[in-house]
């Protein structure tokens, strides 16, 4: 699909403000997960009056006209600059792969629109802050990552806990997305490789996990790391482990691989008076988290810890609703800016740490580090190797 190049600067003013009507929505990328995950959440607030998707684009002009067609959406199209001048929507919604999360979120954000864009949200800090430097500077329009497991009812009370310390002090913590991918899945030409993947596990399976564990920790402040290629063949790694420090003392591990037939998501942490654990795979409830108090908690204090209220599973729906609440108030939504940036630092990171065998502070990558610029920061066996051309022998 077309992203045609606009200069810097040229942004069109927001649309028309929302109170009193429904946000224009937008789908680009007609997949997985635009039509398994975006829409439905899109269309249970269209049920509830919040949203109207008026348009849908995709690069292959069949599969856009069908999905069209199937979801009562009135206009397909397979060019992005055009929709966003005819049919001016209010919010766009990413589903497309992450090499092309950059040049689109752009476009949207200067004809007027917010951005809810898939993860990753692009390949590289540089990316992310050529992106952030598009946004508005006052009520927006901005841009926000899909980070849906910090949303719904168990996290937002677990964040409070910890927030409040009613726990005590977090002391240490394990975030683990251990999952199995084999052969088949990385025979996909675009899979494990850094110019489109943008990064292994730690890129495009573990980020959910580790966007939970900052969101519930806070910033960190120093990494170390270690990556291997152990089974596939593959640019990127297969498995990262990491030791990480967070600026409240905190220390965690971190393991992300593809590497695992026993599926898991799971993320631990461990205060003075308290373990709270969640326990998943790919989305929690209420059920999947568990609170285990200290010798000596009395039994009230452990019983209202339990307390998790009505149960609002994690969801693209629950990140949404937030979102366009956002929205209507012209505040920056939550997995946006600085905010949204934070587990995309962390895992360059955490590739610098591996692939330099140094420790990486919070901050220190920034313009002029070859790790700024991409994931694999050029280092010796990581980056890709450019292809020998054959020499010419003579006759």
């Amino acid at each position: 699909m077309s992203t045609s190049e606009t200069h810097p600067g040229t942004h069109r003013a927001p649309a028309a403000p929302l109170s009193g009507r429904r946000v224009r929505a937008a789908v680009i990328g007609t997949g997985a997960i635009g039509r398994g995950s975006h829409l439905p959440a899109l269309a249970r607030l269209a049920e509830e009056g919040e949203t109207e998707v008026v348009a849908a684009v995709d690069i292959d002009a069949t599969a856009v006209e069908e999905f069209c067609r199937a979801t009562g959406i009135p206009h397909a199209y397979t060019d992005l600059e055009q929709m966003l001048r005819e049919q001016r929507p209010d919010l766009v919604s990413i589903c497309t792969p992450p090499t092309l999360h950059r040049e689109q979120t752009v476009a949207a954000l200067r004809a007027g629109a917010w951005v809810w864009c898939e993860k990753p949200p692009v390949p590289t800090l540089a990316d992310y802050d050529a992106v952030e430097a598009e946004e508005g500077k006052d009520g927006g329009p901005y841009a926000s990552i899909v980070f849906q497991h910090r949303f719904g009812s168990g996290s937002r009370h677990v964040r409070r806990l910890l927030a409040e310390q009613a726990m005590g002090r977090p002391l240490v913590a394990h975030c683990q997305t251990t999952w199995y991918r084999d052969t088949a899945y990385y025979a996909v030409p675009w899979r494990g490789r850094w110019a489109t993947e943008g990064g292994g596990p730690a890129m495009g399976h573990g980020i959910h996990q580790m966007d939970l564990l900052l969101d519930l920790l806070g910033p960190w402040s120093e990494v170390r790391a270690m990556a291997g290629r152990l089974v596939h063949d593959v640019e990127t790694e297969d498995v990262s482990t990491a030791l990480i420090r967070f600026e409240n003392g905190a220390m965690a591990t971190v393991v992300n691989s593809v590497l695992s037939p026993d599926e898991v998501s799971r993320i631990r942490i461990d205060c003075e008076r308290a373990t709270v654990e969640l326990t998943h795979l790919y989305g929690h409830s209420n059920a999947n988290w568990r609170i285990t108090p200290a010798p000596g908690v009395s039994g009230d204090e452990a019983a209202a810890w339990q307390d998790f209220g009505a149960d609002v599973p994690s969801s693209h729906l629950e990140q949404l609703r937030e979102l366009v609440a956002s929205m209507r108030a012209g505040e920056r939504p939550r997995s946006s800016g600085a905010d949204g940036r934070t587990s995309l630092e962390l895992i360059a990171a955490i590739y610098k740490a591996a692939f330099t065998d140094t420790t990486v502070k919070a901050g220190e990558i920034g313009p002029g580090d070859p790790f700024h610029t991409a994931m694999h920061g050029g280092a010796p066996g990581w980056a890709p190797v450019a292809p020998v051309a054959a020499q010419e022998v003579p006759a």
